[in-house]
């Protein structure tokens, strides 16, 4: 390990250890050190040996290289990213300046990306209005549940085990999966569920006069599943939810319902693909996500948000990441395990694969993409189609990215028949115009926030961003 790795472990430590309420003493003792040594090692005055750091990743339950390559890089990200906002155009900031906040003090470096985000609301064109009592806007709550997923590695063990066992309950009733689910929903919770011709815009609907679930009737078959195991559980895994949310850092407002949506949703997937065998699938289909949809009645979409979730102790998927986005660049969902960074205020570099997804619909684009700092990604993108399915509906685009490191890429069936080792089909690609490096390239939307104009009055380039002082 390197020193800038060394700075980062002694806070991942600490933190990891905080989550879970132990004292030092308490960790020291079980890896059997001294609490004052502990105690360097979290301010990062004592290097971690190997041993140690195995011994530290197997008491947390987590793999040896997060401790190493936790998401340090990704709050650098952030931040530079609001760095490279105008407002800071005279602040001479360097680059190492900001990473040695991020590394040095992440909970500071966190309070300065609220604060941003603040401003941001407040600076926009349009104001936003709060609900009584001063309820966070909703866009930052969807920015505090992007963190909150982040910070859990999208992965909560109590819905989990709870999606374990109601589905043991439906699966020994021997009459399928859906029927099973609905059987179980009426048994239990009295609620009867049917397809009906609902409102424009209106995927489900609850009757509680007559305890009925109403789902709607032109709905994709997956998607329809989906929505009735949503709604059990909101019903059967309420006090698991709720003890999450409850031992999160969650802002008051817009930000627990939200979350309590998201963490409903989490369960869902977990019930119609159970951990055990939605993993041991991924590795025997090496994640091809069509093979996977039709093995579970499952779409796309739902698919690729599963395998960001397989992060169980001793039996973990590849560490993944998705980013979700719509035509005009709005990234709609993000998360991170691979190490690539996601932006977190603006869309993604145009180089992205998630992009050109959008000129060949519903085919899967693959991609070898390389960040500024020399990290190889492998990629693959497809857009989805949302919308009414019925006659002359209005329908949009999404395109979903999901990716990881390349030394992971050979556990994927789409990197068959690739060079992975050669240099010929590597994108150069970046976070944002606004913090890339990149002055070669010509599909700038934005000059760098740490350059200026230098024009030479015989060259004209492809781009006027692309060649700078």
């Amino acid at each position: 390990m390197n020193d800038a790795q060394d700075m980062q472990i002694g806070e991942r430590i600490k933190r990891l250890r905080r989550q879970r309420h132990m004292a030092q003493a308490d960790l020291a003792q079980a890896l059997g050190i001294s609490a004052s040594y502990l105690n360097l090692i979290e301010h990062n005055r004592r290097k971690v040996t190997v041993p140690l750091l195995f011994a530290i990743a197997g008491h947390f339950g987590v793999e040896p290289g997060e401790l190493v390559d936790g998401d340090e890089g990704r709050l650098v990200g952030d931040l530079m990213e609001a760095f490279g906002d105008d407002i800071f155009a005279d602040s001479d900031l360097t680059n190492l300046e900001i990473r040695d906040l991020a590394h040095a003090n992440p909970a500071a470096a966190r309070a300065i990306l609220r604060l941003y985000d603040r401003y941001r609301l407040l600076a926009g064109d349009h104001p936003v209005a709060t609900t009584p009592g001063g309820a966070e806007p909703f866009h930052l709550a969807t920015d505090a549940i992007s963190d909150f997923l982040q910070e859990n590695s999208n992965h909560f063990p109590s819905l989990e085990a709870a999606a374990e066992r109601i589905r043991a309950d439906i699966d020994r009733t021997g009459d399928g999966f859906e029927h099973g689910l609905k059987a179980y929903l009426f048994n239990v919770f009295g609620v009867e569920t049917r397809l009906a011709s609902l409102p424009h815009g209106i995927a489900r609907q609850r009757d509680p006069r007559r305890q009925h679930l109403l789902v709607s009737d032109i709905l994709p078959a997956e998607s329809a599943l989906f929505l009735i195991a949503h709604h059990l559980g909101e019903l059967a895994a309420g006090a698991e939810i709720d003890a999450v949310i409850a031992a999160s850092a969650l802002p008051k407002g817009d930000a627990p319902a939200l979350a309590r949506n998201v963490l409903s949703a989490y369960f869902a997937a977990a019930l119609v693909m159970p951990y055990e065998p939605f993993l041991r699938a991924c590795r025997h289909y090496r994640y091809d996500i069509e093979r996977l949809g039709r093995r579970f009645s499952a779409s796309f979409e739902q698919v690729c948000h599963r395998m960001t979730t397989l992060q169980r102790k001793g039996a973990s998927g590849i560490p993944l990441h998705l980013v979700r986005t719509d035509i005009a660049g709005n990234i709609s969902k993000r998360f991170s395990l691979s190490g690539i960074h996601i932006p977190r205020h603006s869309g993604a570099c145009p180089r992205w694969n998630i992009y050109s997804a959008f000129l060949s619909p519903e085919r899967i684009n693959v991609q070898l993409s390389q960040m500024p700092d020399g990290q190889k990604y492998f990629c693959i993108a497809r857009t989805v189609l949302k919308g009414d399915h019925r006659y002359n509906a209005p329908r949009r685009y999404m395109s979903i990215g999901l990716g990881c490191a390349i030394h992971h890429a050979r556990e994927m069936i789409y990197s068959d028949g690739m060079d992975l080792t050669g240099e010929s089909q590597v994108v150069p690609i970046g976070v944002g115009c606004r913090i890339c490096p990149r002055l070669e390239c010509g599909q700038r939307a934005h000059p760098p926030a740490d350059h200026r104009f230098r024009f030479d009055e015989n060259i004209r380039p492809e781009s006027l961003y692309a060649r700078m002082a």
